[in-house]
């Protein structure tokens, strides 16, 4: 079983939603960026996420919501924008805070799930989960998600601790621990 096609029966999805949508940006020559748990699969051993994060540049995103309803229920949501069809359980969320602007620009194209995509580059998805997992209005549940993707970043990059907020660190595996566990 490919990426795809294990992506598309976990999300029960009738045909293949992400790659309409990527279609779609291709089609309007959008510029964005995969961010989130998918950015971290990007990175470290795949974990199943039905959420699909990514920024697109703001100077495109109003175009193209018109664009979008077409084929997407279409629903704002501070700091996203949320993109969901009967024809599958996937999610995709276009991130709107300006903060990860910049980061399309530093992106690679990477293969996730069997898709190439343009993904922010590894500290940059660290920054977006570390302002994830220390924003205080977000779920508790989603906020311990945010943690564990960064502790799955430094594992395959122990260099990343050192960007980590002091909070944050006391909250992951100890410095010492994470060096055995992958063998530096």
């Amino acid at each position: 079983m490919t990426g795809r096609e294990f992506l598309n029966r976990v999300s029960h999805g009738q045909g293949d939603l992400l790659q309409a949508f990527l279609d779609l940006l291709q089609a309007r020559k959008v510029r964005f960026c995969l961010i989130g748990g998918l950015a971290v699969n990007a990175y470290a051993e795949p974990v199943v996420s039905l959420d699909v994060d990514v920024v697109i540049a703001s100077e495109q995103i109003e175009r193209l919501i018109a664009d979008l309803r077409d084929q997407f229920t279409v629903e704002p949501s501070s700091p996203s924008i949320n993109l969901t069809s009967p024809l599958s359980d996937l999610r995709i969320q276009l991130q709107t805070d300006p903060r990860y602007q910049a980061f399309i620009e530093r992106a690679t194209v990477k293969e996730v799930l069997g898709y190439q995509l343009p993904v922010a580059r590894i500290e940059d998805v660290l920054q977006g989960k570390i302002w994830a997992a220390t924003d205080a209005a977000r779920r508790p549940s989603k906020r311990q998600k945010d943690l564990a993707d960064i502790a799955r970043l430094i594992e395959v990059e122990p260099r990343l601790r050192k960007l980590l907020p002091d909070s944050l660190a006391r909250q992951l595996v100890p410095e010492s621990l994470t060096r055995h566990l992958v063998g530096r």
